[in-house]
């Protein structure tokens, strides 16, 4: 018996097909339509239902891309169930370089959303009713705010999900974040729902960060063949067991001024250690930016310039600290620079 077509957006995709479909957001004020841009793949055999979304910050572009390779991936011609491919969820922010919505608000605390409340709150409850309330599981792609990098990481309420700590460890970043949920973000309305989210955080806003493209493709990968929606084993080897943080915190500027990093992304700080120096442009006040605890950095600032009290590096504690270090040494050293590596 063949599968039956899946409705999405007023749109029916048969089985074994793939469409593109634009779904419709609002108008510009110059009366030129936008469109929430979704491509969904639907398998001959049934399976999970995948929603996997980029851009609801939108100047967080690297999501963009890993969306743009997974639908080029010849795995999916394998697929079973459906998967929906939506790159760019904040058009309005796209559009504008902006991680926010005309109106200044974070679309990612916005959900679910009302028909009849702010922007935000109306594209919410559009791309909610229009897509995610199709999913099964979901995969939400994010990247550092402006100015700040983020070291791959996963991002997800375990415990009282097992299928979302399966999909997080299947899906191979070197460090996962046990986070706790936010109100009004997509996270906290689909897990309240019983449905298994993970945010994957890696990169830079308005930059494609290839160290952080190419493990997220992967990672996709990984957990769609975890869900049972791909057969097969990668040829890749797998990667090594993530390691899980029990906490983090930001290291922040003691003064205003200027700052000069004393470590990279993903290296092992103790409690105490400096991470980097702040000076006025006269170097005649200068104050050191210390580790609060033994860790992981896991993100920090790319801009020199600091204000006091400004988050500049993110440091996630660990139980096991010697095992989080290997595991961050071991996904670097497996960095693989070749592009589009989902084949």
């Amino acid at each position: 018996m063949a599968r039956a077509p899946f409705e999405i957006a007023g749109t029916r995709i048969a089985a074994g097909a793939r469409l593109q479909i634009d779904v419709p957001v609002a108008r510009l004020y110059t009366h030129a339509p936008l469109h929430i841009p979704v491509e969904v793949v639907h398998g001959r055999q049934d399976g999970p239902v995948l929603l996997v979304c980029g851009g609801i910050h939108g100047d967080e572009i690297n999501g963009v891309e890993i969306v743009r390779r997974l639908l080029r991936s010849k795995q999916l011609h394998r697929l079973r169930g459906t998967l929906i491919a939506a790159p760019i969820v904040n058009v309005f922010g796209f559009v504008q370089h902006s991680r926010y919505l005309p109106d200044r608000r974070d679309l990612n605390r916005c959900f679910p959303g009302s028909e009849a409340g702010s922007l935000g709150g109306r594209v919410a409850a559009l791309f909610r009713e229009q897509i995610v309330d199709h999913a099964t599981h979901i995969i939400d792609l994010h990247t550092g705010a402006i100015h700040r990098t983020n070291l791959p990481q996963i991002r997800a309420q375990l415990k009282t999900h097992p299928e979302t700590e399966a999909m997080a460890e299947a899906f191979g970043a070197p460090v996962i974040l046990n986070a706790e949920l936010r109100e009004g973000s997509l996270r906290h309305y689909a897990q309240n729902r019983g449905v298994p989210v993970l945010t994957y955080e890696a990169g830079e806003a308005l930059r494609f960060d290839e160290w952080a493209i190419a493990p997220g493709v992967r990672g996709v990968l990984r957990v769609m063949r975890r869900i049972g929606m791909l057969t097969g084993e990668h040829r890749r080897r797998r990667p090594p067991a993530a390691e899980l943080a029990n906490g983090s915190s930001w290291a922040r500027a003691p003064i205003d001024g200027i700052l000069r990093p004393r470590v990279r992304l993903g290296a092992r700080v103790a409690k105490g250690q400096v991470l980097g120096l702040v000076a006025d442009p006269f170097g005649n006040a200068e104050g050191e930016v210390v580790a609060m605890a033994d860790g992981i950095v896991i993100g920090m600032s790319n801009l020199p310039l600091a204000n006091e009290g400004e988050a500049l590096f993110h440091v996630a504690r660990f139980d096991a600290i010697e095992e989080a270090e290997s595991a961050v040494e071991l996904f670097q050293s497996d960095y693989d620079p070749q592009p589009d590596p989902a084949k």
